[in-house]
Formats: structure tokens, C-alpha cells, sequence
């Protein structure tokens, strides 16, 4: 009786209901009953998991279009409504259309506009989305300066510049006389490798101005991270181009002369290593095709004249230097000097300071004084900034004493700078028992080395002093070993080092 009630009160199923009446056995029919109720509540579960799930989602959807209509309402307050995003879209579309660049960047540009049309106003993507698009349209694509061919002019305005550095100049006009033989003449690549204040930095901008070409100066001096070179990927917050794209950019055309300042204070992190970056960068076959993170699209730097500027290849990975041609400039000597505080340093200094020749004069055995007793350096940095006190110290004595004229002798020059800084190396005509001159390799060039021995009753002991590195050591006992080797031929007593102690002394040798 209870299966009967429970089946016709809760089961609405006829066929249910029809195996429940078909079943004689009254304990069989209450479990097939109990398997159709766990059936149903299986069945109501589902259903209610399905109505909660949907209800969810109609309230979210609710929400949203509930928001956006707010968004709207407020964007048509402030005067920002959807219009605004289809002036802006067709503005971008016109610049595109228009722009003179190749069409595989078009396409790539359109795409990104028709993204930026579809994108609600405000977010961060859509600014991200104008920002690559406005850059690239701003990327020289096809622009170039025309080179300047005649090698007389270019030969002209480089020794305007510049006294000295030959090979440098040699090497420009060589390249100028090439390209006029081979118009499709790619780029090269050039490494200056000298010590400080030689004139590396401005002999480029100097190249620059002899071939007609932009100039754009790319400091590589601490840079760790990489993307610094090959720009930051559009995912990232606050992305921007590789210095390479920026260089461009700045340039405006794709054919300018980029110096890559300090290429040998790069260092490498766990960010990356930049080196390996500028690879691509230097290499003929392939920075055709540069592909910087950011602009994502193939920018051919095959125009470019790369010029790096080291001061020693030490530090410089040799891959990086396998795909340069290095040329060593050397210092400066005394006559070059000469030669260019009299036509640069002087006149520059002079204008620099509101002065005039007619005002100050620097006699050329003042400069000498100063290149010799006050100024020890490979270029000539030290040099200018001794001309400009002097030029300081006479502008204050003409506006002070009304002076109408100063000339810089050897008087004035030790009043202005009180005594000598350096005192000339004194080379020794006559032998000395005990001393002879060395000569030396610095990174200011030659110098010669005062070397003093003595000689005293002992063991055949050896003392080395005056700071000596291994080379000098080494070479120090090099030429004990060949005076007892030939030690007849020399007159000497070929038990001398058995009985002799050797002190050698460098005073300078630090």
C-alpha cells in the first residue's frame, strides 16, 4: 500500500508509474520506487545547478551592459562619446593611407587601427595600440639624405675639424669614393679604439657633416638590460622601442650616421646580455631585416654608418669585434697639440669666454709651456680646460683693470697658473755606473724608465723593487740569466752571482 501512495503521489512519470504497478513482490517494488526517487533528486540537482549557473550569468551580463551604459552616459557628458572613436580610427586610417612606407607595414598598421576602432575608450591597450602606431608611422621607412659624393669637399670639412687622426679620414673618403663606383653600397661598420680626449666623439660628427648625413649620438655606456637595445615587448606596461628605433626616429631618415659611444662599458645581468643584442645590430647580413620587440615589423639598418668608440678592445666580446673594422688612434704628440689648441681649442675658448683676438693673444711658447709643464694626457681635454682659465682669469683682469689687451707669454701663463704641474723626462747623454734609461709603454704613450741596480757582497739574492708587474720581473731575471751566460765574453767573474746580491730598483715603476 505505502509503494501504491508514495508512487502515485510523486511519480508524474506514466511509465514510471507503469513498472511500479507491473512489480508483485511488495518489498522489490519499494526498491525499484527508491531507485526512481534517487533518480529524480539526481535529476533535481542537475537542474538546479544548470538555474544557478545561467542565473549567474544573466545578473553578470545584466551588470556589464548595466556599466557600459553608465560609461556611456558619462563619456557623453564630458563630450567623449562613441564619435570620438570613429574620428580617431578615421584619422589614423588617413595617416596610414597616406604615409609613405612599404606595404607590408600598412597592412600591419590597419589591422592595428581596426583593433583601436572596436576598443572601449580608456584602456590601457588602446593607448598602448597609439602609441606603436604613431611610432612606426614616425620610423624612416624610405626617407634618406642625399650623400655628399665629392670627395674634395668632404676632405675639406674634415680638416676644418680635425688636425691629425689620418687614417680616420682616409678610411671616410675611401667609403665616399666606393659609393660613388657602387650606389647600393651598404653601411659600414667601424670601431675607433683610443684613449680619453683624442677626439673619437667628434671626429664622428664630423664624419657626419662631410658625408651629408644625420647625426645621432647612442650612449652605450652602463647599459645591463637588453631590451635597452632591442626595445620591450607591447605586452609589458610602459613598452617603448630599442635605442636603435629611438636613433632612427630622432634621425629621420634611414641612411644617418650612428655613433655607439662606449661600446666598451656594456655589462650584462640577469636581465640579459646587450652584447649579444648588437650582434644583429653589426652584422651586414643581417640587420636588413632588424627586428626590434616593440615595432615587431623587419626595419632594414643596412644604410646606416655604424661607428663605435672604445677605449680598449679588452672588455669587447670577440664576436662583436669579428663584424667591426677597428682603427687605433693613438695620442696626441706635443706638435699636434700644438697645432690644435692653436686652431680649435684657442678660437673656441675665446668665443666661448666673450672674448675677442683682438682682446687676449696666446704666444706659441705659452702653449708648448702648457702642453709640456702643465698638461700630461693623451688628447687634449686637460689642455682646453687649462685655455679656458687662463681666458677666465683675463676676461675678470679686462673688466677689472680695463685692459685692452692681454698677451699670454711665459710670465703671464706662470702668474695665471701658479708653478709647473710636470716636470720634462730627463734623459741622461753620459752613462752612469748603476743606471740606465728603459723605455716604457702607458696608456699616454712612451716613457722612459730610470733603472737603478746595485750590486753588494751576498748569496746570488735577487730584490726587485719599485712595484714591478710579472712581465718586468721576468725580464729582470731574463738578463741575469744572459749576463752569467755570457759572462766571459763581458769581463765579468762567472762566479759573480754566487757571491753578488742584485737590488733592482724602478723608482718609477709604479
Amino acid at each position: 500500500f505505502l509503494a501504491d501512495f508514495l508512487a502515485s503521489a510523486f511519480l508524474f512519470n506514466f511509465e514510471d508509474r507503469l513498472v511500479i504497478i507491473e512489480e508483485k513482490d511488495p518489498f522489490a517494488r519499494l526498491e525499484k520506487l527508491n531507485k526512481l526517487f534517487i533518480k529524480d533528486v539526481q535529476l533535481l540537482q542537475l537542474e538546479g545547478t544548470i538555474q544557478t549557473k545561467v542565473k549567474y550569468r544573466l545578473q553578470k551580463s545584466q551588470r556589464e551592459m548595466y556599466l557600459r551604459e553608465q560609461l556611456r552616459t558619462i563619456q557623453n557628458e564630458l563630450g567623449m562619446g562613441e564619435e570620438d572613436y570613429n574620428e580617431d580610427g578615421d584619422e589614423y586610417d588617413k595617416l596610414i593611407s597616406t604615409a609613405k612606407i612599404p606595404d607590408s607595414v600598412k597592412e600591419k598598421l590597419q589591422e592595428e587601427a581596426d583593433k583601436l576602432a572596436k576598443m572601449p575608450f580608456g584602456t590601457p591597450e588602446a593607448t598602448v595600440i597609439r602609441n606603436y602606431i604613431e611610432t612606426c608611422l614616425e620610423l624612416p621607412w624610405s626617407k634618406k639624405s642625399k650623400d655628399r659624393l665629392d670627395i674634395k669637399t668632404a676632405n675639406r670639412i674634415l680638416n676644418e675639424d680635425h688636425d691629425g687622426l689620418t687614417k680616420v679620414k682616409e678610411r671616410i673618403l675611401e667609403f665616399m669614393a666606393v659609393k660613388q663606383l657602387k650606389s647600393d653600397l651598404s653601411g659600414q661598420i667601424i670601431c675607433l679604439v683610443g684613449p680619453p680626449g683624442v677626439g673619437k666623439t667628434s671626429i664622428v660628427r664630423s664624419i657626419a657633416r662631410a658625408t651629408n648625413r644625420k647625426y645621432v649620438r647612442i650612449s652605450l655606456g652602463g647599459i645591463r638590460d637588453e631590451a635597452e637595445i632591442r626595445g620591450h615587448r607591447r605586452t609589458y606596461i610602459g613598452a617603448m622601442p630599442g635605442r636603435i628605433i629611438n636613433a632612427l626616429k630622432l634621425a629621420g631618415t634611414a641612411n644617418p650616421v650612428l655613433l655607439l659611444d662606449e661600446l666598451d662599458k656594456l655589462t650584462s645581468d640577469m636581465h640579459g646580455d646587450p652584447t649579444s643584442a648588437l650582434l644583429e645590430v653589426l652584422d651586414n647580413d643581417q640587420n636588413m631585416a632588424f627586428r626590434d620587440n616593440f615595432v615587431e615589423i623587419p626595419v632594414d639598418l643596412s644604410e646606416c654608418l655604424f661607428i663605435a668608440t672604445a677605449n680598449t678592445t679588452d672588455t669587447i666580446p670577440t664576436p662583436l669585434l669579428d663584424r667591426m673594422e677597428i682603427i687605433y688612434m693613438g695620442s696626441y704628440s706635443d706638435s699636434e697639440k700644438l697645432s690644435i689648441a692653436r686652431n680649435h681649442l684657442i678660437p673656441k675658448q675665446i668665443a666661448k669666454h666673450g672674448l675677442t683676438k683682438k682682446l687676449i693673444r696666446f704666444k706659441d711658447e705659452a702653449i708648448k709651456e702648457m702642453i709640456i709643464s702643465y698638461t700630461k694626457e693623451n688628447g687634449v681635454r686637460e689642455l682646453e680646460r687649462t685655455i679656458a682659465t687662463i681666458c677666465r682669469k683675463s676676461a675678470k683682469l679686462i673688466v677689472t683693470e680695463n685692459l685692452k689687451r692681454i698677451v699670454i707669454d711665459l710670465e703671464q701663463l706662470r702668474e695665471f697658473l701658479g708653478a709647473v704641474k710636470f716636470l720634462p723626462d730627463r734623459i741622461y747623454e753620459k752613462d752612469e755606473i748603476g743606471i740606465v734609461n728603459g723605455l716604457a709603454w702607458t696608456s699616454l704613450g712612451g716613457e722612459m724608465l730610470r733603472i737603478e741596480v746595485l750590486s753588494m757582497k751576498g748569496s746570488g739574492k735577487l730584490e726587485l723593487t719599485g712595484h714591478l708587474g710579472d712581465v718586468m720581473k721576468e725580464s729582470a731575471k731574463a738578463a741575469i740569466s744572459y749576463i752569467r751566460k755570457h759572462a766571459h765574453e763581458l769581463g765579468i767573474d762567472e762566479d759573480f752571482n754566487s757571491e753578488k746580491d742584485l737590488h733592482i730598483h724602478v723608482p718609477e715603476g709604479a
